[in-house]
């Protein structure tokens, strides 16, 4: 399969000055996983160890008082005629006390990965950098530049010296929006490490690949996000920072033409990397709606079989009103007349609370009617003696 050109482009977006081939690398497979194990170790082997001293919370004399005396066994201060004596001490759960399992220097700090695997991590990193989705996705802002990758000529960069230009010719590339979100990110930091030598935390921005050092370092080093590497020692935690793909990186033209030297193609080896073979992807297209739908995969294929019909499911009507609604649709009609009725029954009831709160309340024809037949009784009664 051909490779792609890609332009090679000036103080300007306006036209590419030459072309370069892709580099085999910028087309290996990306492995996610793989880039985030590889991160995950290779980001421990910057620390520094620490632990906490080891006379911490054992410097004082204390003893426990043993058993028979109804308190715990943990050692006591001992001496008296101070708040002091007869506190717990040494324990982790003892005021001044030591922490469980103290901190140690010769904790395992750093860690081991298999060269073949950096190397492919190295690999996935650079060609999710020439992929302007995983680019954008990952939070630069390169929507003003001409392509992905971007490659700058030589002669452009080396007669770059000063921040003043560095800058000119970023904005002229279209890639200055991304040091200005570098530079808007700029925040405190949010827990300790503010009292640590690490205050601030910002976003990164674009990545400068060059292949010889000269006046480019100087020129970009004071931007802020932007960062400097060369192609003789690419950092794959400045590739694929956090373990994240899709790094924006801005190529000198040498340095480009440089990769297929140091990673080799899928013909050859590299010079630099002895007996390193480039990774193949597992499919050669990754079109995979296309390879199904081929007439070579459809013709092996079984015939479609008759379409599997999924029962009804049965519900009980007395509990679900939709369905007794389906079996019958007055149930509708009856559970709204109950629904109005009970309405008008709580109206009537709270009315007539309100009445006799406020002594407004006028007797019904029926206890009316109670009341008179009740006094017609009591004289029958009365009239008989």
């Amino acid at each position: 399969m051909a490779r792609p050109l890609v332009g090679v482009y000036a103080n300007d977006i306006s036209k590419a000055v030459s072309t370069v081939l892709l580099p085999a690398v910028l087309t290996a497979p990306i492995r996610p996983d793989i880039v985030h194990d590889v991160h995950t170790n290779m980001n421990k082997n910057h620390r520094q160890p620490y632990a906490v001293s080891k006379f911490a919370g054992h410097q004082t004399s204390a003893e426990s008082w043993g058993t028979g005396r109804a308190v715990a066994r943990i050692p006591r201060v001992a001496g008296g005629g101070t708040h002091r004596s007869g506190q717990g001490a040494f324990g982790n759960m003892c005021r001044g006390g030591r922490m469980f399992a103290p901190t140690k220097t010769w904790r395992r700090w750093h860690r081991k990965s298999n060269l073949n695997l950096k190397r492919y991590a190295t690999a996935s990193a650079l060609a999710a950098s020439a992929i302007s989705s995983l680019v954008m996705a990952r939070g630069h802002h390169v929507s003003n530049i001409p392509e992905v990758p971007l490659v700058v000529d030589n002669k452009v960069i080396d007669s770059i010296d000063t921040t003043k230009k560095a800058v000119a010719l970023l904005k002229g590339l279209g890639a200055y929006d991304d040091v200005e979100k570098a530079k808007a990110s700029r925040g405190l930091r949010a827990g300790r490490g503010k009292m640590r030598n690490r205050r601030f935390v910002q976003r990164l921005g674009p990545l400068i690949v060059f292949n010889e050092k000269g006046t480019v370092q100087r020129a970009f080093r004071n931007l802020p996000g932007v960062e400097l590497v060369s192609v003789q020692r690419l950092n794959f935690l400045r590739l694929a920072p956090g373990g994240h793909l899709g790094r924006f990186i801005i190529w000198t033209k040498d340095a480009f033409e440089q990769l297929d030297n140091i990673f080799g193609t899928y013909k050859r080896t590299g010079t630099q990397k002895v007996g390193y073979q480039l990774p193949r992807p597992m499919i050669a297209n990754s079109d995979v709606t296309k390879l199904i739908n081929s007439s070579e995969i459809q013709s092996v294929l079984r015939a479609k079989g008759p379409a599997r019909t999924i029962p009804r499911q049965r519900r009980n009507p007395l509990k679900n009103l939709d369905f007794m609604v389906r079996l019958n649709p007055h149930a509708l009609t009856e559970k709204r007349t109950k629904l109005l009725s009970r309405e008008r029954q709580a109206n009537a009831k709270k009315t007539a609370v309100a009445a006799k709160r406020t002594g407004d309340a006028k007797p019904t024809a029926k206890k009316v009617a109670k009341k008179t037949a009740s006094k017609k009784y009591v004289s029958t009664l009365l009239a008989s003696k």
